[in-house]
């Protein structure tokens, strides 16, 4: 089975990226369906939507399934995992796209906070490899 360049890229991206790449994706990804959810519920386009809101929702119990439970900030992220299902779940019901600006405004701050905690780490890293 031979994969086209942008699949191949893709492949490669995602089995070498590391765990908090693969979450800053997860990210993207959700932020992703949930623009092309919302352009499809303005177009009335009602199988689309539902498709991309599945899909993101499907990220967000993803995200909520490899959540470090150890960790004491879970406590404070899962509920709004959950209330971000939830909200997903009541846009697709009610065809209401200002419940997506909403989420999409959550997934985004969780996403640029990640991407912060990736440069901080980084940065950490490399700051002790010098030192060794």
């Amino acid at each position: 089975m031979s994969l086209k360049p942008q699949e191949a890229y893709q492949h490669n991206s995602v089995t070498t990226a590391s765990p908090g790449e693969l979450t800053l994706m997860l990210y993207n990804g959700c932020l992703k369906f949930v623009k092309q959810g919302k352009e499809a519920m303005i177009n009335k386009n009602i199988q689309a939507k539902n498709e991309q809101l599945i899909k993101a929702q499907n990220i967000i119990y993803e995200l909520m399934a490899t959540l470090d439970r150890s960790q004491p900030i879970s406590e404070n992220i899962l509920p709004l995992y959950e209330y971000i299902c939830h909200r997903l779940i009541e846009a697709n019901i009610t065809n209401n796209p200002k419940i997506l600006d909403e989420v999409e405004e959550l997934v985004t701050e969780f996403r640029d906070t990640w991407k912060q905690v990736i440069k901080l780490n980084r940065k950490e890293a490399y700051s002790e490899g010098r030192r060794a």
